[in-house]
């Protein structure tokens, strides 16, 4: 008798456990809301002189994969050193384009446009990637008459075989803020993004020849490393404070490198032992966040579990705890995550091992994958992981509530029709006060008739979409269904939903 009820209690607490596993599939193996992004860069080469339509071929088919592997925005890279992938008069084309630095693409075309308005159509954010400071990767090609070694000269710095704009100069920090604003208040973006070259990495032996410019400007500070944190932290400033004023919509973010600072330097910093944010490429990460000067940070922890002197497992503890109530997601690196077996199971890489640890965080939203080719072409089975498991249903971005918390108004006139092309769903766009609440995109979620309505199951999403309307899959006009519309403003935020039952 006793172990009949023994084997009742157990069943019954097994039942328990899987109702719970049940119940938290949603939230955890698939939330609704997670930061997806890619980073595509261009100083690998893979733009330099390709024919613009063949470049455009290259970039959809891109972004068509990347979508289909769930990616939800795009990091790309318009800035490499003080050019343009994009219109600029300030600074020259980049050589990364055409070949040739100030040489402007033909025919005739602006590649950021083209992203932005390529990721949109996906339901993809476009986050205009810029490095500050780096001026002239190498010294051993010429510059466009334009570019601003040829025009400042003295605003600039060689250390090693680049060249640097003077974090010191007022002039420096000026033309940076000038830039930013063009792109900000020129292109449809929705974030300024920058990764992690500040102060360069530094040469061993070499110091930053920045001695004139402490001579000048250090006043106040007892020594060099602290006033060089100024410089940076007063560009970080002054960057956000250009964004927000032109656009309050648009997001800064930053991707640091992976270590803010070892224990040894700090008890507060992680038990690791590498470069430094803080001490080598003085960058104050922690400060802006809480300052309230950045609006996410993406740290890049490229290291695998296990590595001896920067263990993923624990640097991403590290930052989670000291996310600084801004949101935090985490920088992976494809190649070193295939590359490296699972230490309790190496039969397998740590892919499955850092999804795991990344989403059992709550202060991490997300993540970004280093570099988005290496999702495109699959490495290590990576892109079919995502499509299969951890990005197997649409996510919405996280909500930026310290930005807006305002919903925008729900969607109207909600309608299927026939038209030639098939049965469509239509509805029509919330009206709006302003540009914050005016709704860009729409969220289409179909259910069983009789099945119980649940937003928060991001496995009833069919449809992330900039259009006002949503061709029905019909079949034979036999089965009914539920579809509820959703809409979302510049920030994600969701509006209260319309329903319409159709039969197909």
């Amino acid at each position: 008798m006793k172990i009949k009820q023994l084997l009742f209690s157990l069943f019954t607490l097994f039942l328990v456990m899987v109702s719970l596993q049940a119940q938290e599939l949603p939230s955890s193996l698939y939330p609704k809301r997670e930061f997806r992004g890619a980073w595509i860069q261009a100083v690998n080469g893979q733009f330099r002189g390709k024919p613009v339509e063949e470049l455009k071929q290259t970039l959809t088919g891109q972004l068509d994969t990347l979508r289909l592997a769930g990616i939800n925005a795009i990091i790309f890279q318009v800035r490499p050193e003080a050019d343009a992938l994009y219109a600029s008069s300030l600074e020259p084309w980049s050589r990364y384009l055409t070949g040739e630095q100030g040489r402007a693409p033909s025919p005739d075309w602006d590649p950021m446009t083209f992203m932005i308005e390529e990721c949109h159509k996906r339901g993809m954010e476009f986050h205009a990637w810029i490095n500050p400071y780096r001026a002239k990767t190498s010294l051993g090609y010429t510059s466009a008459p334009n570019h601003v070694c040829t025009l400042h000269p003295e605003w600039l710095v060689t250390y090693g075989n680049q060249l640097y704009f003077d974090p010191a100069l007022p002039e420096s920090r000026r033309h940076i803020c000038m830039v930013v604003s063009d792109i900000v208040s020129r292109y449809d973006i929705d974030a300024i993004h920058m990764d992690d070259y500040f102060y360069p990495y530094p040469i061993k032996g070499v110091d930053f020849p920045d001695e004139a410019s402490f001579a000048r400007y250090g006043g106040g500070f007892d020594n060099k490393a602290d006033w060089r944190r100024s410089n940076v932290n007063v560009l970080i400033k002054k960057i956000h404070e250009t964004v927000r004023g032109l656009k309050p919509w648009v997001k800064f973010g930053i991707s640091p490198f992976g270590i803010y600072r070892n224990q040894h330097s700090d008890p507060l910093g992680s038990r690791t032992n590498g470069l430094q944010n803080y001490d080598d490429l003085y960058a104050d990460v922690l400060l802006w966040a809480r300052e309230g000067w950045i609006d996410y940070t993406i740290p890049q922890i490229y290291w695998h579990a296990g590595h001896p002197a920067a263990d993923y497992p624990t640097l991403v503890e590290w930052w989670a705890k000291h996310a600084e109530n801004r949101p935090l997601f985490i920088g992976q690196s494809v190649m070193n995550t295939v590359q490296n077996a699972d230490p309790e199971n190496p039969a397998i890489h740590q892919f499955p091992l850092k999804m795991r640890l990344q989403r059992s965080y709550q202060t991490i939203g997300g993540s970004c994958q280093w570099p988005a080719s290496d999702v495109v072409e699959n490495k290590g089975e990576y892109r079919d992981l995502l499509m299969s498991t951890y990005h197997k249903y649409p996510a919405l971005p996280p909500v930026f509530d310290f930005m807006d918390h305002e919903a925008p108004g729900k969607v109207g006139k909600m309608k299927p029709l026939w038209m030639q092309d098939g049965y469509v769903l239509f509805w029509t766009a919330p009206k709006y006060k302003d540009e914050m609440n005016r709704a860009v995109q729409y969220v289409v979620y179909r259910f069983d008739a009789k099945e119980k309505v649940n937003l928060e199951d991001p496995s009833h999403i069919v449809a992330i979409t900039r259009n006002t309307f949503y061709k029905l899959p019909y079949k034979d006009g036999k089965t009914k269904y539920r579809y509820v519309v959703t809409a979302l403003d510049r920030l994600h935020n969701e509006s209260r939903s319309v329903s319409k039952k159709v039969k197909l």
